[in-house]
């Protein structure tokens, strides 16, 4: 689910297959249950599996740009289509309001708090037996992120979801400003204990500034987010998934199953958020001829490269965080080449 979410928009929307994207939202509306969409069909018999907090909001996010497109193709979709997924909307957000599997639901605050022992629900994922290595327990900050921009896009199908909106946003301002590392906190609440947090620098606070259609920082805060980012996290394959300065960070993909799961999200580069990054980067510089040239040449021509090394036309699941940034994983990543293409065409206008 959150891959295919993730996906979608490059390989479909940006590519203006509006029926194939159609026909994905569609048939996926009729899994949602309790407000969430599965994040795996297991291969042979058993029940769908619902253990991603993210992935029923990145449906969400899918639908509102599936809409855009319709829009900006001069075409009209279908009213039995679109009864169908605002109530789909309706029900994840009713569902994440009111409280759902995983201690997933909304906290007095605004925000969505989730997470228990033993389970992996954020896009950072590895698990090792009963060891999850990144559990990220409370309110993590592009669910947040995530969040703002369902109950925004929410609020065009029902306004009563604006005030939620609002109280969110406010919140997050509020809850999640670093000021000691200038960038946001990963994790606020942490396992569930008001006022705590983890202020490990990762790349998902760049959700926060790009990367999704409503933008909840901007100015100053915006530009400083950016900026340790750039500073803490880019290679040339992407952003690292933890600053080399934090104790936890690992240098290489290598080793056994269990060395590679314990470094999976603890450094390795992932190239899919160069989406997120070089959308904030452009955010805070401006979308300039000049600027769009300058994140072309330092960002895209990399990738560019990527196409020619590794699976062929295609970009790789991950890569070491430390030079040469040598290519592992999956050689064909859905989620790296689309947002590859959804920068080009939709956010930087290349074709």
């Amino acid at each position: 689910g959150r891959d295919t979410f993730i996906a979608i928009r490059g390989l479909c929307l940006a590519l203006d297959k509006h029926e194939l994207a159609r026909d994905i939202l569609v048939s996926w509306a009729t899994t949602i249950s309790a407000g969430m969409i599965p994040n795996r069909f297991p291969d042979q018999g058993d029940q769908p599996e619902y253990n991603s907090v993210d992935a029923s909001l990145w449906y969400i996010v899918a639908i509102h740009e599936y809409r855009e497109l319709i829009d900006r193709l001069g075409l009209k979709d279908d009213p039995a289509e679109r009864k169908l997924l605002d109530d789909a909307i309706e029900s994840i957000l009713t569902g994440y309001s009111t409280g759902t599997r995983h201690r997933i639901g909304m906290d007095s605050d605004g925000l969505i708090a989730c997470g228990e022992p033993g389970v992996q629900l954020t896009w950072m994922d590895a698990k090792v037996g009963d060891w999850v290595v990144t559990p990220r327990i409370g309110k993590p900050v592009e669910i947040q992120c995530l969040w703002i921009n369902a109950l925004w896009i929410g609020s065009n199908v029902s306004p009563k979801w604006r005030p939620l909106q609002q109280q969110a946003e406010q919140t997050f301002k509020e809850k999640f400003w670093n000021a000691e590392r200038n960038c946001l906190f990963d994790v606020v609440d942490a396992n569930h204990e008001p006022g705590t947090h983890e202020s490990s620098i990762r790349p998902n606070q760049l959700l926060a500034v790009g990367g999704l259609p409503y933008q909840v920082i901007d100015g100053d805060k915006a530009q400083a987010i950016v900026s340790t980012a750039e500073r803490e996290l880019m290679t040339t394959q992407g952003p690292r998934s933890l600053s080399p300065n934090d104790a936890e960070f690992q240098q290489r993909y290598t080793g056994s199953p269990l060395e590679r799961d314990g470094a999976y999200h603890q450094g390795t580069v992932w190239p899919w958020l160069m989406g997120p990054f070089v959308e904030a980067w452009l955010n805070v510089h401006g979308k300039s001829a000049s600027t769009i040239a300058q994140a072309t040449e330092r960002f895209l021509k990399p990738m560019e490269q990527h196409l020619k090394s590794f699976g062929l036309g295609h970009i790789s699941e991950i890569a070491d965080a430390t030079e040469p940034y040598q290519s592992r994983g999956c050689p064909f990543q859905a989620w790296s080449l689309a947002e590859y293409i959804r920068l080009k065409r939709l956010v930087m206008k290349v074709h």
